[in-house]
């Protein structure tokens, strides 16, 4: 093949590629006004297609700023992004919102996505109540929860997301006691009795009044035994009999409310 063709083929085969990448890449959104754009991303959130609804949601936020349409989009963008499986995203989304618009009445819907994320995020942390075994889990995402749906509770009584919040918080605060005290048993089982008093007493601490905290005192009052620290345990007993003088009961064995699956 001589030059002068080796070149000819280069340049038809660059104009193809050319042409190729020119027809991938065309907008087909282009020429669409703000609502056709919102349609369209409605349209594919319905269909369960967040991943094609989530560029058309950005497109939007482009094309409408500073308008209440735009802001509409960061939201909705974020919904699609958490239901996409992308929750780090969706909670960068939600903190740009926050702090972009903090007078915004759809600030109670933001601060209740993000708590609903990381709630969900953190089923993992709770799901030993069901079935796991004991693992030390990582909470930050559960106190993360507990405080956008604080905020949300304290800012917006009367939202009508602040009920529900609510009972995620009597959840949350419940289900990391409870986790405390399984870990204080796991110790006290292992012989590890200074480590499971130290536990026990977090729990106490940090999460007054939640259900498991009789089973933490009982784990108290069982390792001062062990240890023969009989002061220490008869003191922790006069507290549980002035605490509980109808009996402890079970409680971080019972298993928890499930509702949140629902979610």
């Amino acid at each position: 093949m001589t030059s002068s063709k080796r070149h000819l083929w280069a340049v038809i085969a660059t104009t193809a590629f050319l042409a190729a990448c020119s027809s991938t890449t065309e907008d087909r959104t282009a020429n669409w006004t703000p609502d056709q754009l919102y349609n369209e991303a409605r349209s594919e959130v319905n269909s369960a297609n967040y991943t094609k609804a989530i560029p058309i949601f950005e497109r939007l936020e482009g094309r409408a700023a500073g308008t209440p349409l735009a802001q509409q989009a960061q939201l909705e963008k974020a919904y699609a992004q958490y239901r996409d499986g992308e929750p780090a995203q969706a909670i960068a989304t939600l903190n740009r919102f926050i702090m972009l618009h903090p007078a915004s009445p759809a600030l109670d819907y933001a601060l209740y996505l993000k708590g609903i994320i990381n709630f969900n995020d953190n089923l993992g942390l709770f799901s030993w109540l069901q079935r796991q075994d004991l693992s030390e889990r990582d909470q930050r995402a559960a106190k993360e929860s507990f405080e956008s749906f604080k905020e949300l509770v304290e800012r917006f009584p009367d939202s009508r997301y602040a009920a529900d919040a609510h009972q995620r918080m009597v959840y949350i605060v419940n289900a990391l006691a409870a986790y405390e005290v399984h870990v204080a048993r796991y110790y006290y089982s292992r012989g590890a009795y200074v480590a499971a008093i130290n536990r026990a007493q977090l729990a106490l601490q940090d999460y007054q009044d939640a259900p498991a905290l009789a089973e933490a005192l009982q784990i108290i009052e069982s390792s001062y035994d062990k240890l023969g620290m009989t002061q220490l345990r008869d003191d922790t007993r006069r507290v549980i009999q002035a605490s509980f003088p109808e009996g402890t009961g079970s409680t971080a064995t019972t298993k928890s409310s499930s509702w949140w699956k629902f979610w």
